[in-house]
Order: structure tokens, then sequence, then C-alpha cells
């Protein structure tokens, strides 16, 4: 008798005892992941905060690159219309030049 009432017992312990170190390795494998997820948010972090740099830096970022680009293109294109109203107006000039010596 002493038996049958030692039995259910042990069975019962073994049960939650392998159901507690059944949770303890799932709690493991869970700690783990999160913890591998930490690493990752702070690599995601680091370059996030590269890309903010790269962007908006002042004297380097592409912000001030494209004012660079639009402050270029700006004079250049004054440039170019200084150069062809030049042209225009040498050429007109030479044209009546010639229209007023030929005809005089």
């Amino acid at each position: 008798m002493s038996d049958d009432v030692k039995t259910p017992f042990n069975s019962n312990f073994r049960d939650t005892w392998n159901t507690v170190v059944d949770l303890n390795l799932k709690l493991e494998r869970l700690i783990d992941s999160i913890e591998s997820i930490k690493e990752k948010q702070e690599e995601m972090a680091v370059g996030i905060e590269k890309i903010k740099e790269a962007v908006y830096n002042p004297d380097q970022g592409i912000y001030a690159r494209l004012k660079e680009l639009e402050n270029w293109k700006n004079s250049s294109s004054k440039v170019i219309w200084m150069l062809v109203a030049s042209i225009v107006g040498l050429s007109t000039a030479t044209l009546w030049a010639q229209i007023v010596a030929g005809g005089g």
C-alpha cells in the first residue's frame, strides 16, 4: 500500500518537474532571442545615426551638396546666358556693320 501512495506522488512530481524544466528551457531561449534583438537594435541605431549624420551634416551632408549643385547650376546658367547674349550681340553688330558698309 505504501508503494501505491508513493507512485502517484512521484509521477506527479516528475510531471511537474519535467514541466518546470521545459519552461526553464523555453525561458532561456526567449531570453537569448531578446538579447539578440537588443544587439540588432543597437546596430540599427548606430546605422541610423550614421545616415542622419550623412544627410543632415551642414558641411558635407546631402543637403549641403544639393545646395552647392543648385548654386553651381544658377551661376553656370547665368554664364551661359551671358555668352549667348554676347554671341547674338556680336553677330548682330557684325551683320549690321556689313549691311552699313555694303550699302554706303
